[in-house]
């Protein structure tokens, strides 16, 4: 999501009263299949539909803006996902939540026996004022809710994100609810987290509320490969039924510990040959596991010194998108000053510092320029 408007129901109403009228009503939000007809299955077959609905921008159409990865762990059990896709010259609070409730009623009209709503930012918003307006919707997930700028662009009325999302949390008639808050989240007045669980239990509504979840920061943090990872099959559950006691825990145990097929590709041909002919090279030997925000797991296997040169295998595990399979390369670089450096001619860089924690600070970037994936490292004993 790009710069989002800093101003309050009324002038998002007023805004989008005045344009209405130039653009036929049928083009100003329209739900559409999120993957194409042919991914639909219908009420009969589909174990629901999940209609999810995208940020509002003030420069571009976030109507144009791709559906998150997570939506596809819904699509692969067998949910129908739809869009909720809107123009910004209609797009208020008011005007887009009365249409999406709309659409929730006219699902269930058709058969379908779940309809659930997801919403990152003002679409977040949106699906919880549609969850007060009807009470034939079953749960609503919401990634970084937001309407009313950030701290850097809208500091006089970013605060009502959260003074705001209050009333419409007291409003909703009988949805479950699911919230994430996002450490680093420039739209995020802070402390929402706790007065959201408070206000939904005491309306005793079932809910989730995940808070500044680790290493998953700013506000478009759930469109990442690691949300995925990390939340994809708590979501689907959410979706499903109401939360149980029994439940495993939300944020899935994934890139705690380096997977068995990502480590045995590192340690294939390991050469475990290291002298002291680099200097400062040694801290720097054996296998180091992380994992980066796209989803995927890494291991660096440094197990030879040669000279001036260090060697090491660089494993990157499978990816989160068709396509994104194991990857195993072997890479030669120089140690310079409390850094090992990996940047052979028409390769992607890799750089590693020691931390005085004993991890490595890592960085992925593109040999183009055009990227950089940072992340932490530690030592797999």
């Amino acid at each position: 999501m790009m710069r989002k408007l800093g101003i309050g129901f009324l002038g998002l109403l007023i805004a989008g009263t005045l344009a209405c009228a130039a653009i036929p009503a049928a083009a100003q939000i329209r739900l559409n299949p999120a993957y194409g007809e042919a991914s639909l299955q219908g009420p009969a077959k589909a174990m629901g539909a999940v209609v999810w609905s995208h940020g509002r921008s003030v420069e571009v159409e976030d109507s144009n803006a791709p559906t998150p990865l997570y939506m596809q762990v819904l699509r692969e059990a067998g949910w129908d996902v739809y869009r909720l896709d809107r123009m910004r010259v209609s797009d208020t609070l008011p005007n887009s939540s009365r249409a999406l409730a709309a659409q929730v009623d006219q699902l269930k009209d058709r058969g379908y026996k779940r309809v659930v709503t997801t919403g990152q930012s003002f679409g977040a918003f949106i699906s919880l004022l549609a969850a007060g307006l009807t009470d034939r919707l079953d749960a609503v997930i919401g990634t970084a809710p937001a309407a009313f700028g950030n701290f850097s662009e809208a500091y006089d009325s970013y605060r009502e994100n959260a003074t705001q999302l209050w009333p419409i949390l007291r409003n909703v008639r009988s949805a479950r609810v699911m919230l994430f808050f996002f450490h680093g989240d420039d739209f995020d007045p802070g402390g929402r987290g706790e007065n959201a669980r408070a206000i939904l239990a005491s309306r005793g509504l079932e809910h989730t509320i995940i808070d500044q979840p680790a290493n998953l920061t700013g506000h478009g943090a759930s469109t990442t490969g690691l949300f995925v990872r990390r939340f994809g099959a708590c979501i689907l559950r959410f979706a499903e039924t109401a939360p149980r006691p029994t439940d495993p825990p939300c944020d899935d145990s994934w890139g705690r510990s380096p997977s068995p097929s990502l480590m045995r590709a590192a340690m294939t041909g390991s050469q475990r040959s290291a002298t002291d002919t680099v200097a400062g090279a040694r801290p720097f030997f054996g296998a180091w596991y992380g994992t980066y925000v796209n989803g995927r797991e890494l291991v660096l296997n440094v197990d030879r010194v040669e000279g001036d040169a260090v060697y090491a295998d660089y494993v990157l595990g499978p990816g989160v998108e068709p396509g994104d399979d194991m990857e195993r390369v072997r890479r030669r670089g120089r140690i310079e000053g409390d850094t090992l450096v990996f940047d052979e001619k028409g390769r992607n860089v890799l750089r590693y510092r020691l931390r005085p924690d004993g991890k490595l600070a890592a960085a992925w970037i593109d040999k183009a320029g055009k990227g950089r994936l940072d992340t932490v490292l530690r030592k797999v004993e």
